[in-house]
């Protein structure tokens, strides 16, 4: 689950940030089209080191990317308070 919204994430920022197509921005940061693209599908996963990448070329911080994660984070915490 975890990694398909990271994929959607990534794919959501490059879209509404750079305007670039998979190829484009994986040109950019440097890495494969395929590696980039199994990312953004979720059958990928990706180091804190590769996210920085992906941040950098994007130009938004950790905290920008996880910002919708929020509610997430917040609700599997909650199962950890509650002994789940």
């Amino acid at each position: 689950m975890i990694r398909e919204l990271v994929g959607k994430r990534v794919k959501e920022l490059r879209i509404s940030k750079n305007f670039m197509n998979q190829d484009e921005f994986s040109k950019k940061i440097g890495w494969n089209k395929t590696y980039l693209s199994r990312i953004e599908s979720g059958k990928q996963n990706i180091t804190i080191e590769n996210l920085l990448v992906i941040c950098n070329g994007l130009n938004v911080s950790f905290s920008e990317f996880f910002e919708p994660f929020n509610t997430i984070i917040d609700d599997f915490d909650g199962g950890f308070k509650n002994g789940k």
